[in-house]
Protein backbone atom coordinates (compact mmCIF):
# COMPACT_ATOMS: atom_id res chain seq x y z
CA UNK A 1 0.00 0.00 0.00
CA UNK A 2 1.46 3.32 -0.88
CA UNK A 3 0.09 6.76 -0.55
CA UNK A 4 1.60 10.26 -1.77
CA UNK A 5 3.11 12.70 0.30
CA UNK A 6 4.49 16.05 0.11
CA UNK A 7 8.36 16.93 1.41
CA UNK A 8 9.85 20.49 0.74
CA UNK A 9 13.30 19.75 -0.97
CA UNK A 10 15.94 22.35 -1.09
CA UNK A 11 18.12 22.37 -4.31
CA UNK A 12 21.52 23.50 -4.03
CA UNK A 13 24.10 24.39 -7.27
CA UNK A 14 27.44 22.64 -6.37
CA UNK A 15 30.66 23.84 -6.43
CA UNK A 16 32.30 21.12 -8.50
CA UNK A 17 28.87 21.62 -10.68
CA UNK A 18 25.23 19.85 -11.03
CA UNK A 19 22.97 20.48 -8.00
CA UNK A 20 22.75 18.87 -4.44
CA UNK A 21 19.17 17.85 -3.25
CA UNK A 22 18.21 17.45 0.19
CA UNK A 23 15.35 17.13 2.12
CA UNK A 24 14.90 18.91 5.71
CA UNK A 25 12.48 16.71 7.54
CA UNK A 26 14.12 13.76 6.95
CA UNK A 27 17.68 13.66 8.47
CA UNK A 28 20.61 13.11 6.15
CA UNK A 29 18.13 12.47 2.63
CA UNK A 30 20.21 14.12 0.56
CA UNK A 31 21.47 13.39 -3.19
CA UNK A 32 22.94 15.40 -6.45
CA UNK A 33 22.74 15.07 -10.19
CA UNK A 34 24.43 16.51 -13.02
CA UNK A 35 21.36 18.57 -13.82
CA UNK A 36 18.50 19.93 -11.97
CA UNK A 37 15.96 17.19 -13.35
CA UNK A 38 18.71 14.31 -12.52
CA UNK A 39 18.75 15.77 -9.13
CA UNK A 40 15.06 15.85 -8.55
CA UNK A 41 14.65 12.05 -10.00
CA UNK A 42 17.68 10.82 -7.50
CA UNK A 43 15.77 12.75 -4.61
CA UNK A 44 12.79 11.22 -5.25
CA UNK A 45 14.76 7.82 -5.52
CA UNK A 46 16.31 8.74 -1.76
CA UNK A 47 12.79 9.83 -0.52
CA UNK A 48 11.18 6.82 -1.12
CA UNK A 49 14.21 4.53 -0.06
CA UNK A 50 13.93 6.70 3.38
CA UNK A 51 10.21 6.43 3.15
CA UNK A 52 10.74 2.61 2.76
CA UNK A 53 13.23 2.35 5.58
CA UNK A 54 11.35 3.57 8.22
CA UNK A 55 8.31 1.63 7.79
CA UNK A 56 10.39 -1.35 7.50
CA UNK A 57 11.46 -0.30 11.13
CA UNK A 58 8.18 0.52 12.14
CA UNK A 59 8.70 4.28 12.66
CA UNK A 60 6.07 7.25 11.77
CA UNK A 61 6.83 9.12 8.95
CA UNK A 62 7.72 12.58 10.26
CA UNK A 63 6.19 15.63 9.04
CA UNK A 64 7.32 18.04 6.33
CA UNK A 65 9.45 21.19 7.56
CA UNK A 66 7.79 24.06 5.67
CA UNK A 67 10.40 26.45 4.82
CA UNK A 68 10.79 29.98 3.31
CA UNK A 69 13.99 30.42 1.09
CA UNK A 70 14.21 34.35 0.09
CA UNK A 71 16.86 35.95 -1.54
CA UNK A 72 18.22 38.94 0.21
CA UNK A 73 20.28 41.87 -0.13
CA UNK A 74 22.00 43.04 2.98
CA UNK A 75 24.88 45.74 2.62
CA UNK A 76 28.24 44.29 4.10
CA UNK A 77 31.76 46.18 4.69
CA UNK A 78 34.55 45.31 2.58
Amino acid sequence: MTRTERFTVVFEKADEGGYIARVPALPGCMTQGETLEEAEAMVKDAIHSYCASLKKNREALPRDIEEVVESISVRVPV
